[in-house]
């Protein structure tokens, strides 16, 4: 039996669609593949872009396939109408479509006869293992990220340290605002967008995904994470640094050099075949052998409890993860190394880059120097 595979989406927001067509529509088209042949169906606004742009051989009007569906008897198509007649006519009575997909189109589908099935992801399964020109796409957007990043850490470094022990710079208070704007059109000059960048001070950064606020002060952990998207290319670039203004206190020392000593770690065993659970554990282990305990303590999480890494590509977050969760990297996955201590007496520690997998190792993407005191 033939199975079709389906995706009705905008391709602004669906990597899937994107990765599958090359085409970027902010409206939503419909997408079928039936024995490796892909077909689009759109709109008269889209049609000829589509045709011209996308990396996808068959483009077909939906206006003329809605006229056909009327010449049958139908009064007022819907766009199930539309699909369900162009499967018909492929002979095809079952659709494997993502996780995300429409119930309202799945129910539509199935009321016409149609098995749905939704698959999980990796929808495209060959997403995660990264050609020459993705990896190329992806140290694209992390030079101009480390670009941004560095533009930063100079206003940080450059700040006046006042009694009260805040900072000052030009006069002012230097606030997290104020970094995360400069990131932020350091990067868009360069067309990379960046959202919910994490710049956390302190007690702040123990909550890992805490984007930060207010003025910040020496002698603290400011944890920058930020996560930019190229507006050209589509790929993700993903970095994060921890400084210290000033002087960092004995335990902060002793965290940045643990988390160093863990991503060292990840990249003497990640290689081709091996499961990222046994880098995520060793890191865990590294760190309980240090005294850097993980659980619960004071009502609240502390220590290491996030995971150590996940792909990325056309998603900040997308398959392999390295986790406790068992998945095996394979040569050409490019992912994070992130591991991360947060204690509430000391702040947030965590250092990140990006790896491209190999056969019997890692290629490390991120050049920026990971120093804690400036």
């Amino acid at each position: 039996m033939t199975i079709a595979r389906l995706i009705i989406a905008d391709s602004e927001k669906n990597a899937n669609l994107y990765y599958a067509t090359r085409f970027l529509a902010p409206d939503a088209f419909i997408f079928l593949q039936v024995n490796g042949r892909r077909t689009l169906i759109m709109s008269d606004l889209e049609l000829d872009r589509a045709k011209a742009q996308s990396q996808v051989k068959d483009v077909l009007s939906y206006a003329q396939l809605a006229q056909t569906v009327r010449n049958g008897g139908a009064k007022e198509p819907t766009m199930m109408d539309v699909v369900g007649h162009w499967l018909k006519a492929q002979g095809i009575t079952e659709v494997e479509v993502p996780g995300d997909f429409g119930l309202a189109y799945a129910d539509g589908l199935r009321k016409r006869g149609f098995t749905v099935t939704p698959t999980p992801e990796p929808f495209f399964p060959e997403r995660m293992v990264k050609t020459a020109e993705e990896i190329a796409h992806l140290t694209e957007s992390l030079r101009i990220t480390e670009e941004a990043l560095a533009a930063a850490i100079d206003l940080v470094r450059s700040a006046e340290i006042r009694p009260d022990h805040s900072l000052w710079l030009a006069g002012k208070p230097l606030t997290v605002e104020l970094l995360r704007k400069t990131m932020h059109l350091t990067m868009m000059e360069q067309d990379c967008v960046a959202q919910h960048t994490i710049i956390a001070p302190g007690a702040q950064a123990v909550d890992p995904h805490n984007e930060g606020f207010g003025p910040l002060r020496a002698h603290e952990p400011i944890v920058m994470d930020v996560f930019p998207q190229h507006a050209r290319t589509r790929y993700f670039a993903d970095i994060t640094r921890t400084v210290v203004r000033g002087r960092a206190s004995p335990k902060v020392r002793r965290m940045f050099e643990a988390v160093k000593e863990g991503q060292e770690i990840a990249y003497r065993m990640i290689k081709d075949g091996v499961d990222g659970a046994a880098v995520h554990q060793a890191i865990l282990a590294s760190f309980e052998a240090q005294g850097f305990k993980t659980g619960e303590q004071d009502g609240r999480m502390q220590g290491f409890f996030h995971g150590t890494g996940h792909g990325v590509g056309l998603e900040i977050h997308e398959p392999p993860r390295v986790s406790g969760k068992a998945d095996i990297l394979r040569e050409g996955m490019v992912v994070t190394v992130e591991p991360g201590l947060y204690y509430a007496d000391a702040g947030g520690m965590r250092i990140e880059d990006m790896v491209v997998v190999r056969q019997s190792g890692c290629e490390l993407l991120t050049q920026a120097p990971k120093v804690l005191e400036i």
